[in-house]
């Protein structure tokens, strides 16, 4: 094969409801050439070392002195230290060096397009953001590798879900604001697990690539963005070829400011759509691991009838198949079989139904004058009274504190 010619089609797009959606909003043909293949796996050995570096500085200091030197700077400028460490000075002059693309208007319109959604877009996170990343058997090898998978389960989807709200919210990714300083925490969170990853000695490089490597970020801000979009479209929302891209560019900024090279960076739909072709054909390979975090995230959603007896196990048989069903909308049937999520024909009939309601509602709401800015506001209040709920019930820590313990190991 030429190196120019078009590859075929990998397993995910050739069926299921990837198939069907590639067909309907993707861009011609965004099949990959093996060069263009090839020059994606080189970015599987790439890291962070900017952040790489700063993580080094924390775990060589006394126990809280490091991070607390990064909370500082994070919070108040790294120009507010007396005698900053050097691998700080480099990290936030990085990080304050904004590349001439970002639009901070366009981020703006992003996150209303998105906020409008509420809790709806939540769905899409959980069912299809993460329970596709999960097809990705290598970027798996270092949640499995933290330990603890089943029983952290329920605290991974609400700090995920509450850090997704945090980056998607009208002006939060203007330096200093919440979406901006969880976006750069996150980042030394993943320093934090790569570290830990490469004390390792049972780690395959040679299988697994380096850890949390960037074809792995960019993959999961792919979900966060196209694969989002995909799925509210799916699930019946109507956005604008303009809010699409805005989505886009949202996510494009964020991929910047947590170090994945501008080269990754998808800057248009289209290039989204290539870039989710050449992740199909390299990454989405499940394994036995694949199928331990499917079940674990299965259990988080049956968490929902824990304690509250006979009606507990109604809410918690129609959370699994409700949420299983979304899943299998985009995963697709080899996918979702493979997976092990329950095949439940009524729960699909019912997410379609809704997806029907849905589609009719927004199409009522682009005509009726000032129904956006009143579905925005009110999609924007449902998020902070969800953060706020489930924040109180399972604790959860902004500043990732736990998730950045260098004296602990991983379990083997």
């Amino acid at each position: 094969m030429k190196a120019d010619e078009r590859l075929p089609d990998p397993e995910l797009f050739r069926q299921g409801g990837f198939r069907f959606a590639a067909k309907l909003f993707a861009p011609g043909d965004i099949r990959g050439t093996e060069s263009q293949v090839r020059r994606l796996r080189e970015f599987a050995q790439a890291e962070d070392p900017p952040a790489d570096a700063v993580v080094a500085m924390i775990h060589d200091r006394p126990r809280g002195e490091g991070r607390a030197l990064f909370e500082q700077a994070l919070e108040r400028g790294v120009d507010t230290l007396d005698d900053p460490p050097p691998q700080l000075v480099d990290f936030f002059r990085d990080v304050e060096a904004t590349p001439y693309w970002v639009d901070q208007e366009r981020v703006e319109r992003g996150a209303r397009a998105i906020v409008r959604t509420g809790l709806l877009g939540l769905f899409p996170l959980g069912d299809m953001s993460l329970m596709g990343g999960y097809l990705a058997s290598r970027a798996t090898k270092s949640l499995v590798g933290t330990g603890a998978i089943e029983r952290t389960a329920s605290r991974r989807l609400v700090e995920t879900a509450t850090w997704w709200i945090d980056v998607t919210s009208p002006g939060a990714l203007r330096p200093g604001e919440r979406g901006y300083t969880s976006a750069l925490r996150v980042r030394l969170v993943h320093a934090h697990v790569r570290a830990a990853m490469n004390r390792r000695d049972d780690w395959d490089y040679e299988a697994w690539d380096r850890p949390v490597n960037q074809v792995q970020t960019v993959g999961t801000l792919l979900l966060f963005s196209l694969v989002y979009v995909l799925g509210m479209q799916l699930l019946g929302v109507r956005y604008t070829e303009r809010e699409r891209a805005d989505i886009i560019h949202l996510w494009r900024y964020v991929g910047w400011l947590m170090g994945v090279s501008e080269e990754l960076l998808p800057a248009t739909e289209e290039d989204a759509w290539r870039l989710l072709w050449l992740l199909a054909t390299t990454e989405f390979i499940p394994d036995a691991d694949s199928k331990r975090l499917a079940a674990a995230l299965l259990e988080s959603h049956a968490d929902v009838g824990r304690g509250r007896g006979a009606v507990g196990k109604v809410l918690s048989h129609v959370s699994v198949r409700l949420h299983s069903s979304i899943s299998r909308l985009v995963l697709g049937r080899t996918n979702a079989d493979f997976l092990e999520l329950p095949n439940d024909p009524v729960a699909q009939g019912v997410v379609f139904a809704v997806s029907a309601a849905n589609f009719a509602a927004e199409t009522v709401r682009r005509h009726v004058p000032g129904a956006t800015t009143l579905q925005e506001r009110l999609g924007d209040a449902g998020r902070r009274q969800y953060v706020a709920r489930l924040g109180a019930i399972f604790h959860t820590d902004t500043t990732y504190a736990r998730h950045m313990r260098t004296d602990s190991r991983p379990a083997a």
